[in-house]
């Protein structure tokens, strides 16, 4: 009896060829997707990261110094206080003893960078307070950014006006550097601030962003959010306004502030001069008890706006 056979179809008989384009294209695609995970990957870490472009903080770990004037203030939801701050009151004879100056210092260093001009403020007879944000000096530990900056200099004035019951009205915010962008902001939210002082401010930080080598070929204008606006907010804001430079310091936002605004270009370190700017800004748009008034030294040659 004849076995039987078994005829296999030819396209089953013969090994399939694999096309070498479909290789390429495989390998291309392969290659597209890793480049677009990494790029989106870059645009993740620079979007975690990018307050180190703008902001240059120093911590410190130690326990801070036990002083009179230290304050803990702006408890988070454990009721612990995340800020530490400095209170200088004056004495109730001082030429300014109803105004407290609320100081938001700048992205770099810490508060007691500034202690200089904390000092020659207070010994123009104003209350100051002064603070470390979360992230800087003594305060909590954290990566600082524009948006916790801004809670702490609500936190900073709550504390002012609920903890020390100090009037809104008497209440001057004074910001350096980026911190001029948040004095600003908080003038905006409180309309009864009397007045505001921005000394050397640096904000609007977008093209500072822009051309920093970490954010080549990155889509900087979509992604940076660390941008402190000051141009925007000192157009609208009605409260009396004294802007100090020094050198060729950034004046750019200050030229649409809407009025009154006063302009002042100082020296470098001369305390007389700028002892002589604040006292004839206060002088001109706080109102004053009558035997707190005290005239007022030489004008000085200013740029009003």
């Amino acid at each position: 009896m004849p076995r039987p056979t078994s005829k296999l179809p030819a396209a089953l008989s013969q090994t399939e060829a694999v096309n070498p384009l479909w290789l390429l294209r495989a390998l291309g695609l392969v290659l597209v997707a890793a480049l677009l995970c990494s790029y989106l990957a870059l645009c993740l870490l620079f979007l975690q990261g990018q307050w180190q472009i703008v902001l240059h903080p120093i911590h410190s770990d130690a326990k801070p110094p036990a002083t009179p004037e230290a304050v803990h203030f702006g408890p988070d939801e454990s009721a612990i206080p995340q800020l530490l701050g400095v209170w200088m009151p004056v004495a109730s004879g001082a030429r300014y003893a109803t105004t407290t100056i609320l100081f938001l210092p700048g992205g770099d260093g810490s508060r007691s960078d500034f202690t200089p001009t904390l000092e020659a403020l207070h010994q123009l007879g104003l209350n100051v307070f002064a603070f470390d944000y979360r992230g800087y000096g003594f305060s909590a530990k954290t990566h600082p950014s524009q948006k916790k900056m801004s809670e702490d200099a609500e936190s900073a004035w709550r504390y002012l006006t609920l903890s020390r019951a100090i009037p809104a009205g008497q209440i001057v915010p004074y910001g350096a550097g980026v911190g001029a962008s948040l004095a600003a902001q908080l003038t905006l939210a409180h309309p009864e601030v009397p007045a505001l002082i921005l000394d050397s401010p640096c904000a609007d930080l977008l093209k500072v962003a822009r051309y920093d080598p970490r954010s080549v070929f990155i889509p900087v204008r979509l992604l940076f959010h660390e941008r402190f606006p000051l141009a925007e907010p000192l157009s609208t804001l009605r409260a009396p306004k004294l802007l100090i430079t020094t050198g060729k310091s950034s004046a750019e936002a200050f030229r649409t502030a809407s009025d009154p605004k006063i302009s002042v270009e100082l020296p470098a370190a001369n305390g007389a001069l700028y002892g002589q700017a604040i006292t004839r800004f206060l002088d001109q748009y706080l109102p004053q008890a009558p035997d707190q008034i005290v005239p007022s030294a030489a004008p000085l040659p200013t740029n009003s706006r």
